[in-house]
């Protein structure tokens, strides 16, 4: 790594711890510089932030519903109050004391969270909202039953770090909930740039494309949901240490509702938006107030900004985002790839392989109902070789790259990768034993940048240099380049790379050249022929362009209706009346 570019990477890296400090003395300015009522409601702004922090990931980064949020807050301060006021913990450390049973009420907010997450697996949409509304009722109905453990013998919780020049405690208080926010934005910030944030993203966007890279699709949801859990729980430690006193009202299924529609509408996903939620949270309901209006009525205008989000498929706060950043925006267009950039490149020797037999089918059949997909359908790969895989729309191609990945595991036949059997496990198990695939469709999330999406597909050490190498390998943008300005073409190229990084033992390649010009295509073409000697890996393409096949392809296999119409050598192959015939019709032949 160059040195201007190591300096780049430090200086980014200190840049949130900047932005942390800053925050803090702006937060302890602000608590001595302001009214004592300000300040308490700059505290529940703040408590607010953090909840709608924690739903963020669930929801924003993640991609699924969670209409419980309060009711993990509840939990949370729930375990707080009874900490607090009936076991010795509360006082054992002085303030301190807060500090840990705050990290205790996060956790058993987050065991409930994983508990409640676990139908997320398989739920999802209004089904998954459903789900978790209920669990916000029933969790609501015990609240109101067993009530708050300051109701058991009328006491209340003193507030933690109270200064002695501030007889209300709240800006004491105030300070110590801007330096947990701050702690915890910088976590997220962490999170979401480590390999659960990507996982996050990636099951957003395709939970399939996430299993393909080796990801677990049920951890990377339970660990959402459980993140989100525990920072809902330390919200609500917070809200009892502000107040003293709570009960169920203060978390209602109604408020965790508007507080997931205020999430929608602001993009809480993002540490400056879920601020702003925050402000809008606590100076609607304040507004209203002041104007002597039923409070109730904060819930309809949370609605309204929600209809407009989900109408206009936008939100308030990437409104006001875009409006701060139009300017920067103003010249970005979509980034296209480089491939044309050395087209008159000599050709290159098509791979042949070494004889070692990587990926072997036995009598592979599958089923759906009473018609058959896949019939007996037998071929090997020998490694450091490109099999083509051809045939006709309906042929099965697709059926059988589903099958060998694990998506279909209800067939008949063997598939062997490397001598070991693939019978019965799950497709993010078949990729980390070394098959990957990339598909026809985009599944390349475009929350993260290019450089993130290589490090997280390649589930792999892997350094700087060989992001860049591989990247410029096939023409791909730089690391930093956020995917969403990257056109579709070029992500398919992108995803190429990222799986090519990950130096899997076999990599299936669905139709990898759509999309591409003449000229992109013979480069294409050239470099993928040198993928098995400098990145070590073995590649079968499936592909309706015969002349690609012709380029890089030493051994065909053709499907017709599910069976294996011809297998063996390219030119044998391809020379084949029957598979001419089955390309081009019987008349077309005549």
């Amino acid at each position: 790594m160059s040195l201007a570019n190591s300096t780049k990477s430090r200086a980014a890296s200190s840049k949130p711890l900047i932005i942390a400090g800053v925050a803090i003395a702006m937060c302890v300015a602000l608590a001595f510089g302001l009214p004592a009522y300000i300040v308490f409601l700059a505290t529940s702004v703040l408590i607010a932030m953090v909840s709608l922090l924690g739903l963020g990931i669930v929801t924003g980064t993640a991609g699924m519903i969670s209409l419980a949020q309060l009711t993990f807050a509840g939990i949370g301060a729930w375990v707080a109050e009874l900490l607090v006021l009936y076991t010795p913990l509360g006082t054992m450390f002085g303030s301190w004391s807060f500090v840990i049973i705050m990290v205790i009420g996060g956790l058993a907010s987050a065991a409930v969270g994983f508990v409640v997450g676990l139908p997320a697996l398989r739920l999802r949409g209004v089904n998954l909202a459903v789900l978790t509304l209920g669990v916000a009722a029933a969790a609501n109905a015990t609240f109101q039953k067993v009530t708050f453990p300051d109701g058991w013998g009328n006491n209340r919780m003193t507030r933690p770090f109270d200064l002695p020049f501030d007889p209300s405690g709240d800006r004491g208080y105030f300070i110590f909930v801007a330096i947990v926010v701050v702690v915890i934005a910088l976590a997220i910030h962490l999170m979401q740039n480590s390999r659960w944030g990507a996982s996050w993203k990636s099951v957003a966007f395709s939970e399939r494309g996430t299993a393909s890279v080796g990801q677990s699709v049920t951890s990377a949801k339970l660990t959402a949901f459980s993140v989100s859990s525990f920072i809902a729980g330390v919200s609500g430690v917070l809200l009892a240490g502000e107040v003293g006193k709570v009960n169920y009202v203060s978390f209602l299924p109604i408020s965790s509702l508007s507080m997931y529609v205020l999430t929608i509408v602001v993009g809480s996903h993002l540490i400056d938006m879920a601020l702003f939620g925050g402000i809008l949270f606590v100076l609607v309901p304040e507004i209203l107030k002041q104007f002597k209006i039923p409070l109730e009525w904060g819930n309809l205008v949370f609605a309204v900004l929600g209809i407009q989000a989900l109408t206009t498929n936008s939100n308030l706060g990437q409104d006001i985002r875009n409006a701060i950043f139009r300017r920067r925006r103003k010249n970005q267009g979509a980034v296209e790839n480089h491939l044309d950039e050395d087209v008159i490149e000599e050709s290159v020797k098509i791979p042949e392989g070494n004889g070692n037999i990587i990926l072997r089918v036995e009598g592979l059949g599958v089923a759906f109902g009473a018609v058959k997909a896949l019939t007996d359908v037998s071929l090997t790969v020998e490694e450091g070789s490109i099999l083509g895989l051809i045939g006709p729309n309906g042929a099965g191609k697709s059926t059988f790259v589903d099958a060998l990945t694990g998506f279909l595991p209800q067939h008949t036949g063997e598939i062997l990768l490397d001598g070991e059997l693939l019978r019965g496990k799950a497709p993010n198990q078949i990729a980390r034993l070394g098959l990957r695939r990339t598909y026809q469709q985009d599944r390349v999330p475009t929350t993260l940048t290019v450089g993130a999406y290589v490090r997280f597909v390649a589930r792999r050490k892997i350094t700087a240099e060989e992001v860049a190498d591989v990247l410029e390998y096939f023409g791909c943008p730089d690391a930093s380049v956020p995917l969403r300005m990257v056109d579709v073409g070029t992500r398919r190229l992108i995803e190429v790379a990222a799986n090519v990084a990950a130096k899997p033992k076999l990599l299936l390649l669905d139709e990898p050249a759509a999309g591409l010009s003449h000229a992109e295509h013979i480069v294409f073409a050239n470099r993928l022929k040198q993928v098995p000697e400098k990145y070590g890996v073995t590649i079968l393409i499936i592909e309706h362009d015969l002349d690609l096949v012709r380029s890089v392809c030493s051994t065909v296999t053709v499907l017709n209706f599910g069976e294996v119409l011809a297998s063996g050598k390219q030119n044998d192959v391809l020379n084949n009346p029957e598979v001419i015939k089955a390309y081009m019709g019987e008349t077309e032949m005549l």
